[in-house]
């Protein structure tokens, strides 16, 4: 007793190891046979789509057995299955329960059986039987050993099953993934020939347009920028994605990146009436990043608190030193950010309004690209909101130059 004992702890640790359905339905079938001393052993699992038992794996025949359909009335297996209880047939043959297709297909003969439920939460998930046992009668023991291995084959099926379904989901969103990034390589890819020839006619016209024609010229024009300004978003997203983007770093003094991505803001905070207030330190901070790069992210943050602010809010910067670090903070009072959604307003195309009713325009691209290109310099940037209507504060970490 004591070697079963030890050789079901090795059985246990085999399968709880094992995630393979495969490897793993061929070493309960064997185990089984080994514990039990038996000629054959095979696992029927449970159909729900079918409602019927399948034969999955067998010791000896498992591919001549697979898939091969077992009913839950009129058999064996199936009357082990319903009533969730142990069966031993000492004549397999003369069972009216007895299907006899199984053993016709492999051409093996049934001699004795022992069939027991696999269980996994109290629910039966399948049968596991021996067959032909090589001394003797199977006994009481036989069915104890029989339940254990086929308890602890039940849950690591179970493990297997779901690491398979994880792996399958994963997968599938790679696959995704890289529809989409080829998608915005490829889209920004062929919009720029005809964008920029749009441009140039538009700016063409706009120069020797007069009037009313001057006015529809420049509204050419100025959709054509912005269709220029998504595509160039599209296309610094993608470079992000695939880890391409070549950084110029050097140290630079971060008040000026700053005010160049304020002034970019500063005409139409003005146009709606904003109070911006900018606090930076009077002692020229640098920090070693690519200055343009890092100005994009500034002017994504200024540009969404500008636009996501009504008229007559007030938006502040604020740079400072913290443990060795550059600090900036631009806080507005615009209509804030929901407690759950703080951390998904980074992902790539996300957008806290329903994409059907905003009315705030973006392709939801612009705090993706920021935290990308924050990530690239080793800094840290995140939002805080205490809700709707509550105004957002968003912090950029940066790493203070040494030199």
């Amino acid at each position: 007793m004591v070697n079963q004992l030890a050789r079901l702890t090795e059985i246990s640790v085999t399968l709880n190891s094992t995630l393979e359905i495969k490897p793993l339905l061929q070493f309960i079938v064997q185990t089984a046979t080994q514990v039990l001393d038996c000629e054959e052993a095979s696992i029927m699992l449970y159909d729900e789509q079918r409602g019927e038992l399948l034969f999955t794996a067998s010791s000896n025949s498992t591919e001549e057995l697979a898939q091969i359909p077992v009913p839950l009335e009129g058999s064996i297996a199936g009357t082990i299955f319903r009533e969730n209880r142990a069966i031993f047939i000492a004549d397999v043959e003369k069972d009216p329960r007895h299907f006899a297709q199984v053993g016709e297909q492999i051409n093996f003969r049934p001699k004795t059986l022992l069939g027991v439920p696999m269980l996994m939460r109290d629910k039966v998930t399948g049968v596991l039987e021996g067959l032909n046992k090589r001394n003797g009668a199977f006994t009481q023991k036989d069915a104890y050993l029989l339940s254990i291995i086929a308890s602890q084959a039940a849950v690591a099926l179970n493990n297997a099953r779901l690491h398979t379904e994880i792996q399958n989901a994963y997968d599938e969103l790679s696959r995704v993934d890289k529809i989409k990034s080829d998608f915005m390589a490829i889209a920004s890819h062929e919009l720029r020939t005809p964008l920029g020839v749009i441009l140039g006619y538009a700016t063409f016209l706009k120069e020797d347009a007069q009037g009313e024609l001057s006015s529809h010229a420049d509204m050419v024009l100025t959709s054509a920028l912005k269709l220029r300004s998504l595509v160039e978003e599209m296309t610094n997203m993608n470079l992000l994605r695939v880890g391409t983007v070549d950084l110029q770093k050097s140290p630079s003094i971060i008040q000026q990146i700053i005010a160049r991505a304020y002034e970019e803001i500063s005409s139409t905070a003005k146009a709606k009436g904003q109070t911006v207030a900018v606090d930076l330190p009077k002692q020229p901070l640098r920090v070693l990043v690519d200055p343009a790069k890092i100005e994009r992210v500034f002017s994504n943050l200024l540009n969404n608190a500008v636009r996501f602010t009504p008229n007559g809010g007030k938006i502040s910067i604020k740079t400072f030193v913290k443990n060795n670090e550059a600090w900036t903070q631009i806080n507005d009072t615009g209509i804030g950010i929901p407690t759950a959604e703080l951390k998904k307003i980074f992902q790539e195309f996300y957008q806290v309004e329903d994409h059907m009713t905003r009315r705030f325009g973006g392709m939801g691209l612009g705090l993706a690209i920021a935290k990308g290109i924050v990530d690239t310099h080793e800094g840290r940037i995140w939002a805080e909101s205490e809700g709707v209507r509550m105004g957002s504060t968003f912090y950029v970490v940066l790493p203070v130059a040494t030199q």
